[in-house]
């Protein structure tokens, strides 16, 4: 449902129960079913070892599914688990991928959501963001201009975003345009070591969903 998460949050029986359903994956016992295989697959066996619930972060259709805390207004539990992903399920070393790299996915997810956003739906323009990992990055694009991504007192304890300002200018969506990357300029991160449950939790802030679209 990469076009319409308002949709499945409908069905679900609205923001509230859909976020406790995501709050579930991580904290329910890491038991799989290995019946498809007829054995312990390696994928399995590491997500277990990882033990964050029943997230497994080695299967890729799941890799959006942390970001969806920002289509139902509460980001910073997407801040938090995107960090500990980072964190704890990638390394330098020759096994750092929690599974397999299948053609890219599992570092270009790391790529993005170490820059801070990520791209849940490709039909869309739409960049859903989590949190920077690094203080500072700067990204050059064809057209000659460049984006820096700015955000000083980022550190293990400060993962969550206090605020965010686009060239200076208060930003509270939970979301970066195609257009609003490649134009360049600053995207500043003030970050904290506590959730800030007051920015983008409004329903003008959340990325875009087909459902939302019929209600108008």
């Amino acid at each position: 449902v990469f076009h319409d998460p308002q949709g499945l949050i409908d069905l679900m029986g609205g923001k509230e129960s859909f976020v406790e359903m995501l709050d579930s994956v991580f904290i329910v016992p890491p038991l799989f079913d290995d019946s498809y295989y007829g054995q312990v697959i390696h994928e399995i066996r590491e997500m277990t070892v990882m033990n964050m619930g029943n997230y497994a972060h080695g299967n890729q259709p799941i890799q959006h599914m942390i970001y969806l805390y920002n289509y139902a207004g509460e980001p910073w539990k997407a801040q938090y688990w995107l960090r500990q992903v980072m964190n704890r399920m990638y390394t330098a070393g020759p096994d750092g991928y929690c599974g397999d790299e299948d053609n890219g996915q599992t570092s270009a997810w790391y790529v993005f959501s170490a820059l801070g956003f990520y791209p849940v739906c490709p039909g869309t323009d739409e960049y859903v963001l989590g949190a920077p990992l690094f203080r500072k990055a700067t990204l050059h694009f064809e057209n000659g201009k460049s984006l820096t991504i700015d955000a000083p007192d980022n550190s293990p304890e400060n993962m969550y975003i206090e605020s965010l300002k686009v060239n200076c200018v208060d930003y509270s969506r939970n979301y970066l345009t195609h257009g609003d990357l490649l134009n360049g300029g600053t995207l500043r991160f003030d970050m904290g070591s506590q959730p800030n449950m007051k920015r983008g939790t409004q329903p003008e802030d959340y990325p875009y969903s087909f459902s939302n679209e019929l209600k108008k």
